[in-house]
């Protein structure tokens, strides 16, 4: 489970797991166990809209020479001392450890994690994430890490695109609106995303290719709005990069009609 402000807010099994992980145990270890690769959602920003779950895997590769026992992980956002995120199974559910093909010494461990936006998250938790994994072996070693690996948590955006006027005349100036929506973690929806660089593209019909025409600033509510000059039938579209703690997102192109006059 998550925690929505401090770890004093989590309960149950999972709150007593996650508290006996102290900062003294953390990156301890013993023998020749070693954690060889973590990997978060494919190696993919874990993009999460203002209401719909998201279901991410967490792969973490081990190994020893003796094999390996079993294996625990679990994401988090802040301080390991006192995160104001949390998911997965905790110290206390070991991971679905399958050795790997051919190796006596070597495993992939791997656990289904669901994050649900409505309940467990809050917008300063979009940025960098942290895993925190514990490993045994066969022979007793073992290997524990508090940041592991690490990987961004983005809040989903969404952007829109409307050109006109349509039809337009050859070599006459159309304008182009559109709005720039993120994902607002703590009421649940999506609100407008202001003062940052939009690209405005064009793709002529009949081709695959957008290039890019101007770049915008979103403004109040991430309004987008701007002028350019129609030559030839096509699509108009907004795009945006994103940044660490926002997903990129493209409009639908929107075809304007050019006539001859």
């Amino acid at each position: 489970m998550f925690i929505r402000s401090a770890v004093a807010a989590l309960t149950g099994a999972l709150c007593l797991s996650a508290l006996t992980v102290t900062s003294a145990d953390a990156d301890a270890g013993q023998g020749d166990t070693q954690v060889v690769q973590v990997v978060v959602n494919n190696g993919n920003p874990v993009v999460v809209g203002a209401t719909a779950t998201k279901t991410v895997t967490l792969s973490i590769t081990v190994s020893d020479n003796s094999g390996i026992k079993d294996a625990y992980g679990w994401l988090y956002h802040g301080s390991f001392d006192n995160p104001d995120g949390f998911a997965g199974p905790g110290s206390d559910t070991p991971l679905d450890c399958t050795p790997v093909t051919g190796s006596t010494t070597t495993s992939t461990c791997t656990t289904s994690i669901v994050i649900d936006p409505n309940a467990t998250l809050i917008n300063a938790n979009a940025g960098t994430w942290h895993v925190w994994t514990s490993v045994d072996a066969v022979d007793f070693d073992y290997i524990q890490k508090d940041s592991a690996s690490t990987f961004l948590m983005k809040r989903a955006a969404k952007l829109t695109a409307d050109a006109s006027p349509e039809p337009v005349v050859a070599g006459k100036t159309i304008t182009v609106k559109g709005t720039l929506n993120r994902a607002n973690w703590d009421n649940d929806t999506y609100g407008g995303y202001a003062g940052h660089a939009v690209k405005l593209q064009f793709r002529k019909a009949g081709t695959t290719t957008y290039n890019t025409v101007k770049t915008v600033t979103s403004g109040a509510g991430g309004a987008l709005k701007t002028t350019a000059t129609a030559s030839v039938d096509g699509y108009w579209r907004w795009s945006f990069a994103g940044t660490s703690t926002t997903a990129a997102a493209t409009a639908t192109g929107d075809y304007v009609d050019v006539t001859t006059g």
